[in-house]
């Protein structure tokens, strides 16, 4: 059986169960897009670490954002949300990075109308890949007068802030921003949500975590070994093939393989009921 036909079963098989096991399970909570959207970016930011503590934690943040991130954003006080996330931490995030993350939106929704549009301002259509645009907005935001939240010295050397905003110019994979782009980018199919029109999905690049790097060496798709922008684009470019239109429609499908049905590579029993354990150089032999 070709490839294509058996990741097009794959994804044809996502479940509902696969996505509440997922960051982006917390947009679904909202129908508003403008909702959404401020939730992808909060939900993106935080999902990198053991996936139980991530919903954890973000279940708290959203419980104090309440039924409209947006609203929310639109009216955060870093003076209020430093009394309201007090405490919080997720690895080496602390509630201050939080509160600058939500001032972060709020300066862009101010500024533009929407998270999309002040992206917008560094996107090329005419791009291959957002390699471009990813950088130009990681800068931009790490330059915002976030004084509010750190002081009039800037970020602070011991702060995380930048964590969220890496940059493809520096070389790293930006996993969690290529993540939140195909939330809102890719057509609406009951995972993606497909709210941002102004970018194609042509143009995504696959967000690369732990499990799409063993998995998609495994497929072939990239023999780099380091988890870095190269290699996204090495496995993007390889799934192009297969999709022109939508290179990384694949992604949730091939992630959960590792997230939510426990594949390491080496559980050979697992491998051979797995859906792709024909094609894959870590199959039973």
């Amino acid at each position: 059986m070709e490839l294509k036909t058996i990741l097009e079963a794959l994804y044809q098989n996502r479940s509902q169960a696969h996505l509440a096991n997922d960051p982006l399970s917390f947009c679904h909570r909202y129908r508003d897009p403008r909702d959404q959207e401020v939730a992808g970016l909060v939900a993106s930011s935080f999902a990198y670490g053991n996936v139980k503590i991530i919903k954890k934690n973000l279940a708290v943040i959203f419980d104090v954002m309440g039924t409209s991130p947006r609203r929310f954003v639109e009216r955060f006080d870093p003076r209020q949300g430093s009394r309201d996330f007090a405490g919080f931490k997720h690895r080496f995030n602390d509630a201050r990075d939080l509160c600058a993350l939500l001032l972060a939106a709020r300066i862009m929704i101010e500024e533009a109308g929407s998270i999309e549009k002040w992206l917008l301002r560094f996107y090329t259509p005419a791009d291959e890949d957002l390699t471009g645009p990813l950088s130009g907005f990681s800068e931009a935001v790490k330059s915002l007068d976030l004084s509010p939240v750190f002081g009039p010295g800037g970020v602070p050397a011991d702060s995380y802030f930048p964590f969220f905003f890496p940059s493809p110019a520096s070389g790293s994979a930006c996993k969690r921003l290529c993540m939140y782009l195909r939330w809102m980018v890719r057509p609406a199919d009951g995972i993606d949500l497909g709210i941002w029109q102004g970018i194609s999905p042509a143009q995504l690049v696959i967000p690369v975590d732990a499990h799409i790097q063993r998995i998609c060496r495994f497929l072939g798709f990239t023999s780099r070994r380091q988890a870095d922008w190269r290699m996204a684009c090495e496995i993007t470019r390889a799934l192009r093939q297969l999709d022109p239109a939508d290179p990384v429609k694949y992604d949730f499908a091939i992630c959960h393989l590792g997230i939510s049905e426990g594949c390491d590579g080496k559980d050979h029993l697992k491998c051979a009921a797995c859906p792709i354990g024909d094609i894959c150089a870590a199959g039973p032999v």
